[in-house]
């Protein structure tokens, strides 16, 4: 018998009282020895067959006029609701500015921002306006910005800073127009649009449909250079109906309660993208946070005081470290630690009993937990506004024993696994079911299939119709035959939930016929306190090696604890006792999954975008790194 409900998420089921939950059941196709093959969950909102994303914003001001839909902060540093009524008013008047500057339907427009209210405004009026918008990460680095503005032929771009339009350089991306959030310019826009009608945004809204092209989304680039893939607005639509239809916890009221959400994901990332439509489509007060650093975050939550949150992985881990450092500064680090182990025991524990594998926690375990619960998970919750019942989790893989802790202090975590290609999500934790180590079941409307080779293929609604190129006539083909190759590597659980293990290109192959992915080893790795970043080496080599990157705060407490605070940095890295203990931490996976590493290197600094070896999601750039420590490789093997 599964435990109710509140015995581990007690705010998810405060939320539910009212709310019925939609039934999904997947159709699962088996190999003859009874492994899952396919996995396909039918869709639970038909598609739409008119109209546009740029519609929504007027559909909510006549449907609910006065409902709250953004939060915002305000330049006195006030922060301002906005109903929906005054939201699609700004959006028109927004898109006649645009107009007015002489964009054309079918104009590229690349909004270049950290996540705000600005952004999700720009996007829906560049639609009023009948343009197609480009959405650039603040993290690329000037020249690939100027190649993504170049490659989709953008005529205007909106930048958050001086400093970024600078870094551009209007004429060297080929922009006729370039405007400034920080400057007051989106304002400006607003003036000059004054005297163009209504009627004419009307009228460009009517020329959109369900296959008309909303977005050229560039991927992340983590292989190489990025792809410019074209989402029309019937994919968004799939994508987004289907992922509020489902989350009902998030995005639907209970009896008495009010919903809200903070995007903690960036809109120029598919994932963020489609995380503030969803809230769009749903009329949910949302608020923005420009940054992940959660001396920033931390502060908006606790005054907002969201229900839910929509994060990459990054935030997730930036949230605990800031935890531990905080715990490290006060001299409770052992205990946050063992917190952290009960925790995630815990949820371990919790799961085996909800799926029938075991009795679940023990009596010892949970006083444990009760415990901890006062000093340490209470506190986590108050950090995060106090009301966080969901967090919706995507843009890159986040580490199981992450997701056991946050899911043991009492916060669920609904983990995605989804490309670009596929508008952001295509598999998805279902309501208050999630399975720690899964990326969930396929999003309604979606397939999933396990190719012979263990590629990943993906179908649905959502996949994309074609892929950019400027040089030809029309979109490039993306899914032969209706099923998009991923890339990546996977299997489908007996009840058709999906183990993403790695990349198909990042499996090693020793000279011994050896095969490694690296993926699980790499996250086991970087559990260890004094692991920030771990890449495993070792194609047609004798053995496996891996490249480590210490943790500031990690390394912070060892130097304390071991009384090495004046050793200088450099001179740390091949420190006899430092390297011990590291070495503990590779045999240790070697244990737990078999790895067989054989030796590792420490490098001097940690990965960054900044440096080029993470995308902006926080993903491992792995060829820039081998690039750039080929000689830290070549030495592992001397």
């Amino acid at each position: 018998m599964e435990p109710p409900v509140s015995s581990l998420y007690p705010l998810a089921s405060t939320l539910l009282d009212d709310i019925e939950p939609p039934v999904v059941e997947p159709e699962i196709v088996r190999y003859d020895d009874g492994a899952v093959r396919e996995v396909s969950v039918p869709a639970l909102v038909p598609a739409v067959g008119y109209g546009s994303l740029a519609d929504l914003p007027f559909d909510n001001a006549t449907r609910a006029p006065q409902d709250v839909v953004f939060s915002r902060r305000a330049r006195d540093g006030r922060r301002v609701d906005v109903s929906a009524e005054r939201f699609a008013r700004e959006v028109t008047a927004l898109a006649k500015g645009l107009i007015a500057e002489g964009l054309s339907p079918g104009d590229r427009i690349a909004v270049l921002a950290r996540t705000s209210y600005e952004w999700t405004l720009t996007d829906f009026a560049a639609w009023a306006a009948g343009l197609v918008t480009v959405p650039v990460h603040p993290g690329f680095s000037p020249r690939r910005i100027q190649w993504v503005l170049r490659h989709s032929g953008a005529a205007a771009l909106v930048t958050q800073s001086v400093q970024q339009a600078a870094a551009v350089g209007a004429p060297e991306a080929g922009l006729r127009h370039v405007w400034v959030i920080e400057r007051g310019h989106l304002e400006r826009l607003v003036e000059l649009g004054a005297d163009v009608p209504d009627a004419e945004v009307g009228v460009r809204r009517g020329m959109l449909g369900p296959g008309t092209p909303a977005s050229l989304v560039y991927t992340s680039g983590t292989t190489g250079r990025p792809t410019a893939c074209a989402l029309t607005h019937g994919n968004f639509f799939a994508q987004v109906d289907n992922v509020v239809e489902l989350l009902f916890p998030a995005f639907k009221s209970a009896a008495g309660r009010d919903t809200s959400v903070v995007l903690c994901a960036s809109p120029a990332h598919a994932f963020g993208r489609v995380a503030a439509l969803a809230c769009v489509r749903a009329r949910v007060r949302t608020a923005h946070a420009p940054s992940p650093v959660p001396e920033e975050l931390l502060p908006l939550l606790e005054e907002f005081r969201p229900t839910a949150l929509f994060a990459t992985p990054v935030v997730l881990e930036k949230l605990f470290r800031s935890m531990r450092a905080r715990a490290q500064e006060s001299g409770r680090l052992t205990a946050f630690d063992r917190s952290a182990r009960i925790a995630a025991r815990f949820g371990e524990a919790e799961q085996r009993q909800r799926l029938g594998r075991g009795e679940g926690p023990g009596r010892t375990l949970r006083a444990a937990r009760a415990v901890y619960d006062q000093s340490v998970y209470r506190r986590l919750r108050g950090s995060l506004g106090g009301r966080v019942g969901h967090v919706v989790c995507g843009g890159a893989a986040l580490r199981r024993q992450l997701a056991a802790f946050y899911t043991g202090a009492g916060v669920p975590v609904y983990e995605t696994y989804g490309l670009t290609e596929t508008t952001g999500i295509a598999t998805l934790a279902p309501p208050l079911r999630p399975r720690l180590g899964t990326a969930g079941h396929p999003l309604p409307g979606t397939a999933v299939r396990i190719a012979e080779d263990g590629e990943i293929l993906l179908s649905g609604r959502h996949v994309l119709h074609g892929r950019w190129d400027p040089g030809a006539s029309k979109l490039l083909p993306a899914a032969p035959g209706g099923w998009l190759p991923t890339g990546d590597l996977g299997r489908l659980d007996e009840e058709g939930y999906l183990v993403v293990t790695g990349r198909r290109g990042d499996t090693l192959t020793t000279s011994t016929g050896a095969r490694v992915a690296p993926l699980a080893v790499e996250n086991r790795l970087r559990a260890h306190p004094l692991v920030s970043q771990a890449v495993l080496v070792g194609e047609g080599r004798p053995y496996v090696s891996v490249l480590l990157t210490l943790d500031p705060a990690g390394l912070t407490h060892w130097r304390r604890t071991e009384k090495r605070t004046a050793t200088p940095y450099e001179l740390l890295l091949d420190d006899p006792e430092l390297r011990a203990v590291l070495q503990a931490a590779v045999d240790e996976a070697n244990t737990a999954t078999g790895a067989g590493i054989g030796r590792f290197a420490v490098l001097p600094g940690d990965f960054t975008e900044t440096s080029g070896h993470l995308t902006p999601t926080g993903t491992l750039r792995r060829d820039r790194v081998l690039g750039d420590f080929a000689g830290e490789v070549e030495g592992l093997y001397r």
